[in-house]
């Protein structure tokens, strides 16, 4: 595949020697199709999986052209999902470190009101945030888009899905008809179609393929006969590729409870992860597999897009999705940055149909592989290579990741290379820590002091 050099754009020169600080030299294949178009201010709708590099695309198209010395909101960016715009948050300034005195807000639901609403009163050059959140402070008056020049929606039929259409149309009713608007979405159903036609202009059409290429992702397929024979094949699987992170996903709520509760039974290290989470559990959930202090997640398909993990080694769909570009997102959770994974699935008799509508999508003969032998259930699992210690202090309390580091590797400490990821929130802090050193590094925070003062400190537990 020809690869296309960023600096064959007609970026500014900070722009691309921050790309170069990052690695990013040459172009995906949605970056290259797409961004020529939005630096020359066209309104583009452009289809591709997750993973496909879409939020550097607009997120330096965007950058080209912010005026810093007019503190307006000049881009919004919406999001379905908290997590996403956090991700698009944390991308966005890393593409634009080379420009000085730019503020992204993020704005979701899940978190205070007022806190956003005082950080708004300095203004923002770029927002990102979620439709509900974004229409209350719209009503509120403490967002105004005036003098908004850029408008993205990213994974816009996932915002559908989410019933989101109202909050949308309301959004676009409050800002300017002259504007540039892009439009990312896997899918393009008939929903997408209609609200593109009333608020881009001669839109260009890109679409980057979906399908994952068998030498990045491995596809294999297993048929069993009864739901009880799910969860052998599960753990089977499991103990036969024995990998570090895996996402295994289910079709609905009750399935993640009950699968999460019977792998927790046989030892595994497992987190479960769907809807009804409260903001602060799914946070830690998905905090604690991103650190590697939990092995398997189980989730529903609100954590097959948008979610910031890298790294995941194995997919397994417990059942079938239902349908093929849920499939394709479930799947594109492995095989990313450069790295190779596999993706198992499971299907019933019963399922058939579904097997031949993705046969006919991947363009392949789906057929049932031999599961690994039953005696592999007689072996344990392995425990996760990390662990998490909660500490009730944060950034309000001056809590940085120095600090963390230091206390933990001070004098009868534990060694540097032990501590993982560390994460700093307001009023709480996470420290990944090798499980063997776990107790000891307990002691030492909760004995120890930061910032001259004593924090509560507490492991998290896996299962």
């Amino acid at each position: 595949m020809k690869q296309t050099a960023f600096s064959s754009l007609e970026l500014h020169d900070s722009l691309l020697k921050n790309l170069d600080t990052l690695g990013y030299k040459t172009m995906t294949p949605i970056q290259a199709e797409s961004l020529p178009y939005i630096l020359k201010g066209k309104d583009v709708i452009a289809q591709g999986k997750t993973g496909s590099g879409k939020t550097a695309a607009f997120g330096l198209g965007l950058l080209n052209k912010i005026d810093v010395r007019r503190f307006q909101t000049q881009s919004l960016v919406l999001c379905p999902t908290r997590e996403l715009a956090d991700q698009v948050t944390k991308e966005i300034r890393r593409l634009a470190r080379a420009i000085s005195n730019i503020k992204v807000l993020t704005l979701c639901g899940g978190t205070p009101f007022r806190p956003q609403a005082d950080s708004l009163e300095h203004g923002a050059h770029i927002i990102v945030g979620t439709p509900g959140r974004i229409e209350d402070h719209l009503g509120r008056g403490t967002v105004k888009l005036d003098n908004l020049e850029t408008f993205i929606l990213d994974e816009a039929d996932r915002m559908l899905e989410m019933g989101f259409q109202s909050a949308i149309e309301n959004i676009i009713e409050q800002s300017p008809r002259e504007r540039q608007t892009l439009l990312f979405s896997a899918t393009f159903p008939a929903q997408i179609k209609s609200i593109a036609k009333h608020i881009m202009i001669d839109p260009v059409v890109l679409q980057v393929t979906t399908t994952h290429d068998d030498s990045v992702i491995r596809q294999h397929f297993y048929e069993v006969k009864e739901d009880g024979q799910r969860l052998v094949a599960l753990r089977l699987l499991l103990l036969q590729h024995r990998p570090e992170s895996t996402i295994v996903f289910c079709n609905t709520k009750k399935e993640v409870q009950e699968v999460a509760g019977e792998l927790s039974d046989h030892g595994f290290s497992v987190l479960a992860l769907h809807g009804d989470l409260e903001q602060r559990d799914r946070d830690q959930t998905l905090l604690q597999f991103s650190n590697k202090s939990i092995s398997v997640l189980i989730a529903t398909d609100v954590a097959s897009r948008g979610l910031d993990i890298d790294s995941i080694d194995l997919v397994i769909n417990y059942h079938i999705a239902r349908d093929t570009e849920v499939h394709i997102h479930r799947i594109g959770r492995t095989g990313r940055s450069g790295n190779k994974g596999i993706a198992c699935s499971f299907y019933s008799d019963k399922e058939s149909y579904k097997v031949s509508l993705l046969g006919d999508y991947l363009d392949r003969t789906i057929e049932g592989e031999k599961l690994p032998p039953v005696s592999l259930l007689r072996e344990m699992p392995d425990q996760a290579r990390m662990t998490t210690i909660l500490i009730d202090g944060g950034k309000k309390q001056k809590v940085r990741p120095g600090d963390i580091l230091g206390a933990l590797t001070g004098k009868t400490g534990i060694e540097g290379k032990q501590v993982g990821k560390i994460n700093i929130f307001d009023n709480r802090a996470y420290v990944a820590v090798m499980t063997g050193s776990a107790k000891a590094a307990l002691k030492k925070l909760s004995e120890g002091k930061l910032k001259g003062r004593s924090f509560r400190a507490r492991l998290l537990r896996n299962n």
